[in-house]
């Protein structure tokens, strides 16, 4: 059975650090699930089985984690004692706030544009771009142990998930109603 209090790299045999090989994330899963899938133990006795749903429950939370960037920068931050607390209410830098509020006014004036469909698609490429850009420069903030400039770089990326969220949500309307 698994150690249930390893961290999430330790338990996929991988180092700590920001990047991580999502082939082998995957191959790594398998094995894991393999391990403790709760049919191999289906005759086993009621703590084995137990034992089994907290297994593949840890190994589920753990690759979620660990395949999505900002949920890994985040747990990278928590293992190290450095995250960010948003009950804190840092202060962000002008430059990225003033971004937001031109990015949030495009958003809001998509639906008034000749083609809403297609401005909300090349919308959503612009901040998926910024996304990756800022993934990029939070594996290198990681990589040089820069872990306050990667706190500030996470939740950057925070406010640009959710713009991109609801700019998809807005895209998926729009489809909708064109059916």
């Amino acid at each position: 059975m698994l150690d249930l209090t390893q961290n999430y790299f330790d338990l996929f045999g991988l180092p700590v650090g920001f990047d991580v090989d999502p082939d082998g994330l995957t191959e790594r899963y398998r094995e894991l699930q393999r391990i403790v899938h709760p049919d191999r133990y289906a005759s086993g006795t009621e703590q084995e089985r137990r034992l089994s749903m907290q297994g593949a429950t840890l190994i589920n939370e753990a690759l979620e984690t660990l395949r999505d960037p900002l949920l890994r920068a985040h747990y990278l931050l928590r293992l190290s004692g450095r995250e960010p607390d948003p009950a804190r209410g840092q202060a962000m830098a002008p430059e990225f706030l003033i971004e937001q509020m031109e990015l949030r006014e495009e958003l809001a004036e998509l639906r008034d544009r000749p083609d809403p469909l297609a401005a909300a698609g090349a919308f959503i490429g612009r901040v998926r771009q910024r996304v990756d850009e800022l993934v990029g420069r939070l594996g290198q903030r990681f990589a040089s142990g820069d872990l306050s400039a990667a706190a500030e770089l996470v939740r950057e990326l925070q406010f640009l998930r959710k713009l991109q969220i609801e700019a998809e949500n807005l895209e998926a309307e729009l489809e909708d109603e064109l059916l």
